[in-house]
């Protein structure tokens, strides 16, 4: 909601807070902003400027009070009090991806950034800035739930941060009945109104690994390879060669940008397909319109041939059914022409860095890596090949043999792969740091499990691999992952269905609605819980994601978010582990 409402207000109908405007005396205007101190500072002076006739304020977090002084103070000496009209705090310092997906809204991304939280210089004000940053966008978000969340996290973490602090917020406004943004059902709101949702908060070091591995769905793998920033991918597409005295030479590149939404039907069904079966499905979607198309052709010629045809008389009444169906169908079909065109570019994009990069390869190797299961080729082969991958691939590679492994690698083994790293190109900042991080956490006696998950050739593609397709998929492999449940999906399974596991029993909870607010006991005889929402401190990715939703299919009647305080990718990533590998 928050980023469809941002968009229109600032890309269709608004201007931006601090552009330059003329006065328009006789017009209201609405502000949409963030209560910084900036904005306030600029609403202010368009109050002495009497720029407009009237004011609607909205904030999208709550406004303190000594900032909504301010506006008063600055409405008084304008001698325009009367012209504030409405006051509103939002709650909405989020951003809605999907209907099930959520990030923390990215004006304080850096601040609430994976670096940020694991900074070694990172003074106490700091991390409290950083912790109140998280939990006022969660308080938001629970307000316009409109429930009261059962919250579990981790010990010692900045999640069990988060938690207090949440729990702490939720139960202050709950103190307040009269002024309570809980009162009413409190219970919850459209799906969430039989049951409290469980909030299960984790830090994102329980699982470096996955942020770091090569994908095979086709969202995931457009925001690891592509430019795909809140839901639109930007494509540089080349037009070809022109022809110039100077001889013949490419084109300027040509930026294009897509928008991928809900109502993108293909995008819908196929978002979380490994990508040998887009590339089918578009395929299929393309011949499917030709059909279409090359039939509204035929009856058109049909129609407009001189009655002199015997043959053509008798078919006309029994076409003009036909084309009139048709034709009512166009804007459906154009539509569909336009939906193909876009996966069509889209996916080819993917494809060329699958092919370029060797990401299949990648792909399947970490599954092996992170399922112990046994490697048919060496890992020094790999980072060896001047053919297989950029060198942050490689270094993604290893980080996540690094991460998996149940014991670290001998000295002499680890000199002998920082060579070969740094003979492919790599930066090694992000192997410093993941040393420290390893050793810090006691890892190497106690990594995450990844599952026994599996990678398995299917005949999907006997239609993509001829000649004729869009798609010439030659020479990358067709696989397709067996659904193995990832540490945050099994974490939640443990908590939702409240199973007994090492990994979670001694995670704390909070209950913002009991009186007594230090008892982190859980209760006895406690049911399993229909909703959850899962949040990710330190940052989340599209893969957990997608491992997310096939992990609910199954689970008949419930319902699972999956959120996170910054949305990245793996280049993003290993960018801020190469910061902090440089402290």
């Amino acid at each position: 909601m928050c980023l469809m409402l941002k968009t229109a207000l600032e890309n269709q109908y608004g201007r931006l807070l601090h552009s330059d405007r003329d006065p328009i005396p006789d017009v209201p205007a609405v502000y949409f902003v963030m209560p910084t101190e900036e904005n306030i500072d600029r609403m202010c002076q368009d109050l002495r400027n009497q720029l407009y006739e009237s004011y609607y304020l909205n904030f999208i977090s709550a406004i303190s009070r000594s900032k909504l002084e301010d506006i008063a103070n600055a409405a008084l000496a304008a001698s325009a009090v009367t012209q504030v009209a409405k006051v509103f705090d939002q709650y909405l310092n989020f951003i809605t991806l999907e209907d099930d997906m959520f990030v923390l809204c990215n004006q304080n991304k850096e601040l609430v950034s994976y670096r940020a939280i694991n900074r070694p210089d990172i003074t106490d004000t700091e991390m409290e800035t950083v912790m109140d940053t998280i939990v006022d966008s969660l308080f938001c978000f629970f307000v316009t739930l409109g429930a009261v969340p059962i919250i579990r996290c981790s010990r010692g973490t900045a999640a069990e941060m988060v938690a207090v602090k949440l729990d702490k917020k939720l139960r202050e406004n709950l103190r307040d009945a009269r002024n309570s943004l809980f009162t009413g059902d409190t219970l919850g709101a459209g799906q969430f109104s039989f049951q409290r949702p469980l909030l299960v908060l984790v830090d994102r070091n329980i699982d470096l690994a996955t942020p770091l591995h090569h994908t095979w769905t086709y969202q995931a793998l457009v925001h690891d390879v592509l430019d795909f920033h809140l839901n639109r991918v930007n494509l540089e597409e080349s037009s070809g060669v022109e022809n110039s005295p100077a001889g013949a030479r490419p084109k300027r590149k040509n930026k294009k940008s897509y928008d991928l939404t809900p109502v993108d039907k293909f995008w819908q069904k196929h978002k979380g397909s490994p990508f040998p079966e887009v590339a089918e499905s578009v395929q299929q979607e393309l011949e499917s319109y030709r059909a279409q198309e090359d039939e509204v052709k035929r009856l058109k010629s049909i129609m407009g041939l001189e009655g002199e045809d015997e043959g053509a008389i008798s078919m006309l009444s029994d076409n003009t059914a036909k084309l009139t169906s048709a034709v009512s169908s166009l804007p459906e079909l154009l539509e569909k022409k336009r939906l193909i065109d876009l996966h069509t570019n889209v996916a080819t994009a993917v494809l060329e860095h699958i092919k370029a990069r060797k990401l299949d390869v990648y792909f399947e190797y970490e599954e092996k890596i992170m399922s112990k299961t046994t490697l048919d080729k060496s890992l020094l082969d790999i980072i060896s090949d001047p053919d297989a991958g950029t060198p942050e691939d490689k270094m993604r590679l290893f980080l996540i043999y690094y991460i998996s492994a149940q014991q670290a690698p001998s000295e002499a083994d680890l000199e002998q792969y920082k060579k070969a790293l740094t003979d492919a190109g790599c930066n090694l900042n992000p192997l410093q740091y993941i040393k420290q991080w390893k050793a810090f956490a006691k890892m190497a006696s106690a990594p995450a499990s990844y599952g026994n998950t599996t990678t398995k050739p299917m005949g999907l593609l006997s239609r993509v691999m001829n000649t004729g397709s869009q798609f010439v998929m030659e020479g990358v492999k067709n696989l397709v992952l067996k659904q193995q449940n990832l540490p945050v999906t099994r974490i939640l399974d443990n908590l939702m269905e409240m199973k007994s596991n090492p990994e979670t029993d001694d995670y704390r909870y909070f209950d913002p609605k009991m009186l007594r607010g230090n008892d982190s006991s859980v209760p006895r005889n406690k049911n399993p819980f229909q909703e959850a929402i899962v949040f990710v401190v330190g940052g989340g990715n599209y893969i957990e994601y997608q491992n997310l939703v096939d992990y609910i299919k199954g689970k008949q009647g419930k319902h699972i978010l999956y959120g996170c305080s910054e949305l990245f990718n793996a280049t993003q990533f290993i960018k801020q582990l190469s910061q902090l590998g440089q402290k």
